[in-house]
């Protein structure tokens, strides 16, 4: 019996630019695949995060809803955000849906996607808490995006922390058309850093 190929996009979220921003992959089944499958390709492609899209699951609704899976390359997470928009980019821009909401069924609940124009604005980011623990994970804001991509990680001190990881964000100058500069620590999954800066 032949080999079904499984087609794959490798999108870089929070940018318009190849090679840059934020890769992720995003592979679609046709069927489930069990999840020893779906961690050894996730290793093959030793990318922050590979998710698994597998058709669309009994809705109530009209919108359209995916079931949809987040693995590092040593394991399985519940969330995920830039993979998260590269699906929902994947969906919109390759016609697989007629429709510009689409919903995710994922181990965190039904999460949703809306396609919107392009905004080239920044936004107010003056808000930001400095920090906050929230889903077992610590998100921190400094002072300047400047901050953030100057941090000096220490991987083996984050890797004792008692929650998931660290998020640190900081806000970028208005002139620079960004809202913000984003790192992400998660040692414990395999992503010892993730640079996603700047985002609009």
């Amino acid at each position: 019996m032949a080999k079904k190929s499984v087609k794959y996009y490798v999108v870089d979220a929070f940018t318009d630019s190849a090679f840059k921003g934020n890769p992720a992959a995003v592979c679609l089944l046709e069927e489930d695949k069990d999840d020893h499958w779906l961690q050894a390709v996730a290793a093959e492609f030793n990318l922050s995060e590979t998710c698994y899209l597998t058709g669309r699951t009994g809705a109530s609704s009209h919108t359209p809803r995916f079931r949809l899976r987040w693995f590092t390359p040593v394991t399985e997470v519940k969330l995920c955000g830039h993979a998260t928009l590269a699906s929902a980019y994947t969906l919109f821009t390759t016609g697989l849906v007629n429709s510009d909401i689409i919903e995710f069924d994922t181990l965190s609940g039904i999460l949703t996607a809306k396609e919107v124009p392009d905004i080239k604005e920044p936004t107010d980011v003056s808000q930001i808490q400095n920090c906050q623990e929230h889903q077992n994970c610590f998100s921190v804001a400094l002072p300047s995006a400047e901050s953030v991509i100057e941090l000096q990680p220490q991987i083996d001190d984050i890797r004792k922390y008692a929650g998931e990881g660290i998020i640190a964000s900081g806000a970028a100058p208005m002139e620079s058309g960004y809202d913000f500069a984003t790192q992400c620590f998660f040692p414990k999954y395999g992503i010892n850093e993730i640079k996603c800066f700047p985002h609009l």
